[in-house]
């Protein structure tokens, strides 16, 4: 299953891949250069086939737990200062994804959106450090009774040139539900409360809507 953001790209691939086959058949005389252009015409349209999909999980709700917003690889676990909302110190948890991760991002808890925020920027690599502060980037954060407010930052990379956000204030929001998508290589930084029991190591892999982010101190 592909995602909807992914709609309008595939159609134009598909399309494109297939009247590049039929004019590489009807034009060039050359067998090995007619098979190499459809090789690699295919092959682009494979990779974007790989990149909108949107597997379907089965998620586990649970107030007690974070999970994962996205695919992809723990880069940072530390306590930071957050400028934007809260203006105190957080613990960051950051996941970056490449280009061949699911892009889909999805409600890391329960809750209701406090706050939802587009800021246009840059586009440097999603692990920069001041790619949080200085790229195209989403704020929204979340608030429920167990966790109080958590903040997750969507943050395009090099090569991401859209970011899509369906959260709005005052909605109502459910873990692990669709809460976008990045285009094309990105990040996701999440703030938690300082003190928060972490339950991912840094260069773990996670997976969106099974990895357990952070739990309730017991």
């Amino acid at each position: 299953m592909f995602h909807k953001e992914g709609s309008k790209i595939i159609l134009i691939a598909t399309t494109s891949t297939v009247f590049i086959v039929l004019l590489s058949h009807q034009f060039v005389s050359t067998l090995w250069i007619e098979k190499a252009i459809q090789l690699l015409t295919l092959f682009f349209l494979i990779m974007i086939l790989q990149f909108f999909r949107n597997p379907k999980r089965f998620v586990q709700l649970n107030d007690q737990q974070i999970i994962a917003p996205v695919d992809g690889k723990v880069v940072v676990i530390e306590e930071v200062y957050e400028g934007e909302y809260f203006k105190d110190k957080r613990l960051q948890v950051s996941i970056f994804m490449s280009p061949i991760n699911v892009h889909v991002t999805r409600y890391a808890l329960s809750g209701r959106v406090n706050f939802s925020k587009y800021h246009p920027g840059k586009y440097l690599v999603a692990w920069h450090p001041k790619a949080s502060t200085e790229n195209e980037r989403t704020t929204v954060v979340v608030e429920n009774k167990t966790f109080g407010e958590v903040l997750y930052r969507q943050i395009a990379g090099a090569l991401a040139k859209r970011i899509v956000n369906y959260a709005k204030e005052g909605m109502q929001v459910v873990q692990g539900e669709d809460a976008g998508f990045i285009k094309f290589g990105s990040r996701v930084d999440i703030y938690l409360p300082i003190g928060t029991n972490v339950q991912v190591a840094l260069n773990q892999k996670a997976i969106g809507g099974k990895t357990i982010i952070a739990q309730l101190n017991a």
